[in-house]
């Protein structure tokens, strides 16, 4: 199945974006490396050095997820919410 076009960019965070397709590897930091926003190294093709990111690695592999679902004309699946919350509509 080719792309319908190109994937959109994903927010890492402080102001900093990569595009969903060239992110090849999340690595969360150990709970002591953490602080002053850093929580995971995201790894993207065509940069040498990892990019610091502010948001957790579940978080930016959903979105990146959803992006790559979007450019290749996937429809979206619906979340459940969590267990144990109800619904509020």
């Amino acid at each position: 199945m080719a792309a319908k076009r190109q994937p959109r960019m994903v927010s890492l965070g402080y102001g900093r974006f990569a595009r969903a397709d060239l992110i090849y590897a999340l690595v969360p930091l150990d709970p002591k490396d953490r602080g002053d926003g850093r929580r995971t190294y995201v790894h993207v093709e065509g940069v040498a050095e990892p990019i610091v990111a502010s948001r957790s690695e579940r978080a930016i592999l959903a979105e990146v997820e959803d992006a790559l679902n979007e450019a290749a004309g996937i429809p979206r699946k619906r979340r459940r919410g969590a267990k144990g919350q109800e619904k509020l509509l």
